[in-house]
């Protein structure tokens, strides 16, 4: 667990990062600087394209992830690389010319209730394409257990340029259209500098040899295209959805609740990043005692952290909107506490999605994405119409915790493993209890004091807890260790 903690402690520490940059970009310069219209259709943008990526990169990403640490030489090393980037091509090349063709019947489409989507309909295919560029080449990092760089570029970069672009509207050295335009350029820079990070890790030789068990990656990767594509549909279809149904100012209310929810979703992101090659490694291994131990050591943990972000952004959360001092967007202060719980729901299955995609039984994964995704969608459609975009938040959360209950169940059926133990009950017990202690208590200051009074106070007492009930021993030592270093300074 040495190397999973050490990654996922500074993968953490970048997210946070990132996520406190993305939170000044999506709570005060992007409500400030940029008209909401423009707001919601760069989100609109940005959600369909990654919906449509996993299908434009063939699910390379995942396939590199799970099958690169079976392959024992360099040559077949070389060889299943430079496929995993070809492959892809297939994909993208006849789209390109499909989209094209039938480009005026998609754009009226997907515009229909929003006029000013259509203009800009061509972008949501480049911005896939520069998208999934990035993941095949981080992923060609991962395997080599070095995920730090990767997930700086990716978390952080993009931000930043955006923080300069939202800057530059506000300046106005740049108009609203423009600053579309320039955000997908900041996605092909950040697709390039990955390129030339994964070449700098690892530089196959140019070998044109396919893999000897390319069928098998083929059905793989098909499988995973469309489990790939469904989890994106989970994670985005609301914000396809919303401009079908509502105006599409509503987005940007939306993407408000769901950013500053996603906080709570930063120790799985982080974890992830080194967790997948080392379970895709165990499971080529068949070690299911090591893939047993990570997926209750994970879930355990990942449940430590994101319970105190979910306390502390929910907790919270009428001071920031108060910050934020845009009264429309307090329109999706209910979705924040539903989307965290999802969250929550979440970080409690460890990785058990690795798991599954990982293992023989990888196509049942495909088969509850798919699931998943058609519930989301029928769904969405029920409530989002019931009581508008709160509909699509309790949409989420309701897939997330049925189908997360049976990913548990199905591993459980097959590998006689599950993530949960008496540390998992004690520690939901404590989130409950600050959650009900705190929720109705708030003081009269400006509400960045507020804020930082009740997050003091409860950080105190939730690692207080956490501590004196040995609930991650993991965690406990990492904290010591820390606490030890500072008292030598």
């Amino acid at each position: 667990m040495g190397i999973v903690l050490k990654q996922s402690f500074k993968n953490t520490l970048i997210l946070f990062l990132g996520f406190a940059i993305g939170g000044v970009n999506v709570l005060f310069l992007y409500t400030h600087f940029l008209q909401e219209d423009y707001f919601g259709l760069i989100t609109f943008l940005l959600s369909t394209a990654n919906i449509i990526l996993p299908l434009l990169v063939f699910g390379m990403q995942h396939t590199i992830v799970k099958y690169y640490s079976s392959y024992k030489t360099k040559i077949e090393r070389d060889g299943f690389l430079i496929t995993t980037l070809l492959i892809p091509l297939i994909v993208i090349i006849p789209f390109g010319f499909i989209g094209a063709y039938f480009y005026e019947t998609i754009a009226n489409w997907i515009s229909e209730e929003n006029p000013m989507i259509k203009k800009y309909t061509v972008l949501i295919f480049i911005v896939a394409i520069f998208m999934g560029y990035f993941e095949v080449f981080y992923a060609w990092t991962k395997v080599q257990f070095i995920s730090v760089f990767g997930n700086f570029v990716k978390e952080i970069f993009a931000r930043v340029c955006t923080s300069v672009l939202l800057f530059a509207v506000y300046f106005e050295w740049l108009t609203n259209e423009q600053f579309i335009y320039a955000i997908v350029i900041v996605y092909g820079v950040r697709a390039f500098i990955m390129k030339l990070y994964a070449l700098y890790i690892y530089k196959p030789t140019l070998r044109f040899k396919l893999p000897s068990n390319l069928k098998e990656i083929i059905s793989f990767s098909m499988y995973i295209i469309v489990a790939g594509s469904a989890a994106g549909i989970l994670l985005e279809i609301d914000k396809f959805m919303i401009p079908q149904m509502e105006q599409i100012a509503q987005v940007a209310y939306y993407s408000v609740g769901i950013y500053i929810a996603s906080i709570v979703a930063i120790p799985t992101r982080a974890m992830q990043q080194i967790t997948s090659p080392i379970t895709a490694k165990d499971m080529n291994n068949n070690n299911i005692v090591e893939v047993e131990k990570l997926y209750k050591q994970t879930s355990i943990n990942l449940l430590v952290i994101g319970g105190l972000f979910f306390l502390l952004v929910n907790l919270n959360i009428a001071d920031l909107y108060e910050l934020i001092n845009k009264p429309q967007f307090t329109k999706g202060i209910w979705i924040v506490l539903i989307i965290s719980m999802a969250k929550l729901m979440e970080l409690a299955l460890g990785t058990g999605n690795a798991i599954l995609v990982n293992s023989k039984y990888y196509k049942i994964f495909f088969y509850v994405s798919l699931a998943m995704a058609i519930s989301v969608i029928f769904l969405n459609k029920w409530l989002i119409n019931l009581i508008g975009i709160n509909g699509a938040a309790l949409a989420t959360l309701l897939v997330v915790v049925f189908y997360s209950i049976f990913k548990i169940r199905y591993i459980n059926a097959k590998l006689k493993i599950q993530p949960f133990n008496i540390q998992t009950v004690k520690i939901l017990i404590v989130i409950l209890a600050l959650f009900l202690v705190f929720y109705f208590w708030s003081f009269s200051y400006h509400p960045l004091i507020n804020i930082v009074l009740k997050s003091a106070i409860i950080m105190v007492l939730y690692m207080m807890l956490i501590n004196k009930l040995k609930i991650s021993r993991d965690i406990n030592s990492l904290v010591s260790k820390y606490l030890s270093i500072l008292k030598k300074r």
